[in-house]
């Protein structure tokens, strides 16, 4: 199958970029290392900034090192500027500003991004907006042209239609995140309990459905006339630009654009607690109770701010933190745990999350954490935890900037919120000043004995492990109602008005100069063990990503012992013979490395992140990891309960539900893919020792490889894997157990799964195709395109922007060297389920017919420059090279597919359609309310209509 990287569908409802904290590396009296010491970041933020005399900041950096711009517009107003009774009102304006423009075509800005091989999204928190984009660099003047008329030009052409028709999309997304995800209340029973009612965090970023459909143009038009002027914004612009070009051309596209008035900084304004608040709430999805801890704290930029998001590290960020080592180690009441500093425009919140295993008493885990406070206060300060998290810091900068998009987004939050472009090298050197001391004292300033509000979320039906002394929770829900979409909505005529006069032909200009795009230079050399190594040097950013690739993963697992595999991976997250979990985790930490063991389908992976200068002893501890795992009775009996904890969990999740069901009715319970990776509560409960030491055996039956990406040349990765792991990498080679794809015997059919309450239907459908080896496995993936693929596909055109039913709606091929399914899917709101599910049918019936010539040129052009992006990060360059080796493809096969691409006529596309998607062959899905929505999904089945429960298994009458 083509490679080619995803882009960001749909908008976020809370998006939030930290300042990353990084530090230069220790010296060798700090901490004792292999590595070879460093002294400064090896980083360089050049950048050029400029004003507009209408107000605009603008931030300009050069990055050459791919054809392609990034794009990033920041507004300075988030939810903390509205107004009660118009919460979520920020977010739905980002919504609206997506939508049409003076000089713009109608719904191009959602659409026209993606189909010139761009990624396009947005966001809203609760201080401001963010809109990016990172295109081709031929796309260079009409994302000026896009982003100036949206900021600049947008306001008169909103129309009662279109406020309408984003108004269910919004409220889609709500029920989506929020009201269908277990613990998604969670945020707003804080806020309400932490702030009082004229805080502007008294209300969460999304908002209330009821307040969304309040919302009037008039509503509209006062926001943006008070806070979408330029002098409000922040533009940063990186890429491959050229500095006096770009310039000129930011001046005639948004120098026209109002100032808008003045906006008064908002002052800081924390809040204090007298004493607990406790609350419960019985979740509907929710099957594990979850309990939080949130202390109010300070705003972003307070000099005590750095110093609270390190004591969270400190607290619970580690296997050798006290809060995380009380409640997983000591007490066993949670797989994980966790704290974090929020620190946003004018207050904070320090929190402490542990979910908690199956009917374990949360007063239990609220002691835990008191005891693990206790400890901390006993013994203090660790050095190697503070030069641990300062160490993984200069990591986590690199990775910060290690995309154009990336840097784009950053420099433009960092100039509108801390008023410096880089001002991420400041916090480097805050985080690189910290002592203990700083550390002690914001814990005993803001932790240590502070009132909180105590939030306990139990599954439905067991208040009885809410925290003693809690009161119920109020929040308001949605009625599920029965019948038809009830809330029809559409695009409605366009708007008639007076365009805004201009200086400038603002039609929209033509492309720039194609960018040529080609594979970077792969080389392969072999170990002395006969693995094949393959390599892409990028000296971009000191940093190497790197994996060791066994094949084989759940797919050897067998039907009785389903789970070994992931068992086994979480084994060996814990540490060595050599080394406890606490002492490995710090070894990592203390180099700025991070490893990670994975299982998937198909393969079992070993992944890792390191410092150029640290990379042969990250490759050690790997090695270590590797060779000597931890088969002690007491790590298994933990790994197997947070796998328990995670299957457990993952039955509140109607997506997980819908899959899982789908899966099984395709491929049958004996085939690897009719299972989830991680088994069930039986199989993983009947596991033995002697099946995960027999799992660890087999990682070397069937071949393994290694891919490298990064700061390294190819002498020097090979002789760190020669010397860290000798002999002990060599294959037995052996092929993969085969396993026969079922007859297709659920073809047509439909299944609905009842979730009591759900405000969505989840809706999966499709049948099994083919697989990444098939001749026609891209053909499909470049056919789907037009169908399925992303926001501008005809699914979610039609779903979401036409009609207004879904967040989102997707089609594509997976990925594998079994046969894959085709697969459609969409969580809609509940009373549209019945339209839904014919829209589907029909469009998906009726795709090949419809496809023209037209679309033909439209997926060539969108594909052909996608690629200007497939190979930007290391991890995207690392995909490339697994993509090589897993399907047997040539180092040129992204210029190949291109050439593929290319060649397929108008007959090609419609064979593939009308091979591969008919309809009538494919299987439907749906969970959701069976009370309000089962009558509906009949009729569209014909009558004929089987119930399953939530594992895919019959319901008898």
């Amino acid at each position: 199958m083509r490679f080619r990287s995803l882009a960001l569908i749909g908008t976020l409802s809370a998006f939030s970029v930290f300042a990353v904290m990084a530090v230069p590396a220790l010296t060798q009296s700090e901490v004792s290392s292999s590595a070879d010491p460093q002294t400064d970041i090896d980083f360089d933020l050049t950048y050029e900034k400029f004003t507009l005399e209408n107000g605009l900041d603008v931030i300009l950096h050069v990055d050459r090192s791919d054809p392609i711009v990034a794009f990033s517009t920041v507004v300075h107003v988030g939810s903390n500027r509205e107004k009660p009774g118009r919460t979520g009102f920020a977010h739905f304006f980002e919504h609206m500003a997506f939508n049409d423009s003076e000089n713009v075509p109608r719904g191009w800005n959602r659409k026209a991004i993606p189909d010139w091989g761009g990624q396009r999204n947005g966001g809203t928190w609760n201080d401001g907006t963010i809109y990016f984009e990172v295109v081709p660099k031929d796309a260079f003047d009409k994302i000026l042209w896009i982003d100036s008329d949206r900021l600049g030009y947008m306001i008169n052409t909103v129309t009662q239609d279109a406020l309408e028709r984003e108004k269910q999309v919004v409220k889609n997304e709500k029920r989506q995140r929020v009201d269908n995800a277990p613990y998604g209340y969670t945020g707003e029973v804080i806020r309400k309990a932490l702030y009082p009612k004229d805080h502007p965090y008294n209300w969460t970023v999304i908002g209330a459905l009821p307040d969304l459909q309040a919302a009037t143009l008039d509503d509209l038009r006062e926001f943006y006339n008070q806070y979408y002027g330029a002098g409000n914004v922040t533009l940063s612009i990186v890429g491959d630009i050229d500095i006096e070009e770009t310039k000129a051309k930011v001046k005639r596209w948004f120098g026209e654009i109002r100032r808008g008035p003045d906006v008064k900084p908002l002052a800081p304004r924390p809040v204090t607690l007298t004493a607990d608040k406790s609350l419960y709430f019985e979740d509907n999805f929710a099957k594990l109770p979850e309990l939080r801890m949130t202390l109010p704290t300070v705003e972003a930029y307070h000099p005590d701010h750095t110093a609270l998001n390190v004591l969270a590290q400190i607290l619970a960020g580690s296997k050798s933190a006290p809060v995380y080592k009380s409640i997983v180690n000591y007490y066993k009441l949670a797989p994980s745990a966790f704290a974090f500093n929020n620190s946003s425009e004018i207050a904070g919140e320090f929190v402490f999350v542990a979910r908690a295993k199956s009917g374990i008493d949360l007063n239990e885990v609220k002691l835990a954490i008191k005891d693990g406070l206790k400890r901390f206060e006993k013994d203090g300060v660790s050095g190697v935890d503070l030069a641990r998290i300062k160490a993984e810091q200069e990591t986590d900068l690199y990775n910060t900037i290690s995309t154009a998009l990336g840097k784009a987004n950053q420099m433009a939050r960092d100039n509108e919120f801390a008023g410096h472009p880089a001002q991420i090298l400041k916090t480097a050197e805050e985080i690189k000043a910290l002592t203990a001391d700083d550390i002690m004292r914001v814990y005993e300033t803001y932790v240590k004995d502070k009132p909180a509000i105590i939030t306990s979320f139990v599954p439905k039906g067991q208040a009885e492990l809410a925290v003693e002394g809690a009161e119920l929770a109020t929040v308001w829900l949605e009625e599920v109602k029965a019948g038809v979409a009830n809330e029809e909505v559409g695009q409605g005529a366009e708007a008639v008005y007076d365009k805004t006069p201009s200086r400038y032909d603002r039609s929209e200009p033509p492309f720039g100069d194609l960018p040529l795009v080609k594979t970077p230079p792969i080389w392969e050399g072999q170990l002395k063990s006969d693995v094949s190594v393959y390599g892409i040097e990028s000296s971009e950013i000191p940093l190497v990503n790197f994996d060791i690739t066994f094949t084989g993963g759940a797919w050897t697992d067998g039907k009785a012992k389903r789970g070994a595999a992931d068992l086994l991976a979480r084994i060996m997250n814990q540490g060595s013979t050599k080394r406890s979990p606490e002492e490995m985790e710090q070894a990592i930490g203390l180099l700025g490395s991070s490893i990670n063991v994975n299982n998937g389908r198909e393969d079992f992976t070993i992944s890792a992140t390191s410092l150029s200068r640290n990379f042969e002893a990250t490759v050690e501890l790997v090695a270590e990891i590797f060779t000597k795992p931890r088969f002690k009775r007491g790590v298994i009996e933990q790994a197997r309960s947070a796998a328990l904890t995670t299957i457990k969990g993952r039955e509140a999740n109607p997506n997980a539900i819908a899959g899982q069901a789908f899966n099984k009715l395709t491929y049958g319970d004996n085939h690897p893919y009719g299972y989830t990776v991680d088994g069930s509560q039986k199989t993983v409960s009947g596991l033995k020792s002697s099946d995960i030491k027999r799992a660890y055996r087999r990682l070397l039956d069937h071949g393994v490889r290694i891919h490298i990406a990064g700061d390294i040349d190819q002498a020097r990765a090979i002789k760190a894997f020669d010397a860290a792991f000798g002999n002990t990498l060599k294959s037995k080679n052996k092929p993969t157990k085969r396993y026969d794809v079922p007859e297709q015997g659920n073809a047509s059919k439909v299944f609905f799964i009842d979730v009591p309450g759900s405000k969505q239907s989840v809706i999966n459908m499709g049948k099994i195709v083919a697989s990444s080896l098939h001749k026609d496995a891209t053909r499909i993936d470049y056919t789907n395109e037009k169908l399925g693929g992303g926001i501008s596909g005809d699914l979610a055109q039609t779903l979401r922007i036409e009609k207004g039913y879904t967040y989102g709606a997707f089609s594509g091929i997976g990925r594998g060297l079994a046969p894959q399914t085709f697969r459609a899917s969409t969580s809609v709101r509940a009373n549209a389920t019945g339209a839904s599910l014919e829209i589907i049918r029909d469009m998906i019936g009726n795709y090949g017919e419809n496809y023209d010539q037209a679309a033909v040129e439209l997926t060539q052009q969108k594909l052909i420059k996608e690629d200007t992006r497939a190979s930007e990060s290391l991890g995207a360059k690392r995909g490339i090279l697994r993509e090589m080796t897993k399907y047997g493809k040539a180092e040129t096969f992204m210029e190949d597919e291109q050439t593929e691409l290319l060649s397929m006529s108008l007959p090609d596309f419609k064979r593939i359609a009308e091979e591969y998607l008919k309809e009538p062959d494919m299987t439907y899905v749906i969970v959701g309310d069976k009370q309000t929505q089962w009558e509906a999904v009949k009729t569209f089945a014909g009558g004929d209509l089987t119930e399953l429960d939530i594992f895919g298994n019959p319901v008898r009458p």
